[in-house]
């Protein structure tokens, strides 16, 4: 099972690139923690997904620390690699989202996997879950995503943004993104139209 790491943002509102940030006194960074959990989930194989001006810098500190513990593969997000018959807006600078990283990692992964952003914390749980999951599926048409109650997502130092799953008898039906979400006098609310 594959762990796909989507690590090609370019960090401009955060002002760096904070997947190779430390975030403790030992110099870890939050990706460490999900690939040993994933790892302790029983995932064999790391794919990250970067810019290739990154892949010294993300070498040198990531795949230096887990190469001899996981197999590990690097592909490159960029701009002008999309499918035949879409066009890159003329002035589009900054990478695509979501899907468009994805389909940078079609080419190595070939077998059941899950995919994450390198600065989220997931938790164990989830790895093992996800894992779990993807082992019993039946066939490739099998999908399943790692949910959190969203109090439990919240931060005291401002609003977040999260996709709100609808999920009807263990279904999801409907993801809606909220991008301004946070607690006010106890309650946690979205913002909308200037509306909370």
């Amino acid at each position: 099972m594959t762990l796909v790491i989507m690590a090609a943002g370019m960090g401009s509102r955060y002002g760096g690139l904070k997947q190779i940030d430390p975030v403790t006194p030992h110099g870890e960074f939050i990706v460490d923690f999900s690939i040993y959990d994933a790892i302790q989930a029983g995932f064999d194989k790391v794919v990250f997904i970067i810019k290739e001006e990154n892949y010294e810098i993300f070498r040198e500190t990531v795949g230096a620390r887990i190469e001899g513990a996981i197999k590990v593969e690097y592909v490159f997000q960029a701009l002008d690699k999309i499918p035949e018959g879409f066009a890159v807006p003329e002035g589009r600078t900054k990478p695509w989202g979501t899907a468009h990283a994805a389909l940078m990692a079609a080419d190595v992964v070939n077998e059941p996997f899950a995919i994450i952003n390198s600065d989220d914390f997931y938790g164990r749980d989830a790895f093992r879950q996800l894992y779990d999951k993807m082992a019993d599926a039946k066939d490739k048409g099998h999908f399943a995503m790692a949910g959190y109650i969203l109090e439990n997502t919240i931060t005291e130092n401002g609003y977040v943004s999260r996709g709100i799953c609808d999920v009807v008898n263990g279904q999801l039906k409907n993801v809606v993104e909220r991008t301004k979400i946070q607690e006010n006098d106890g309650v946690v609310q979205y913002c909308e139209n200037d509306t909370w």
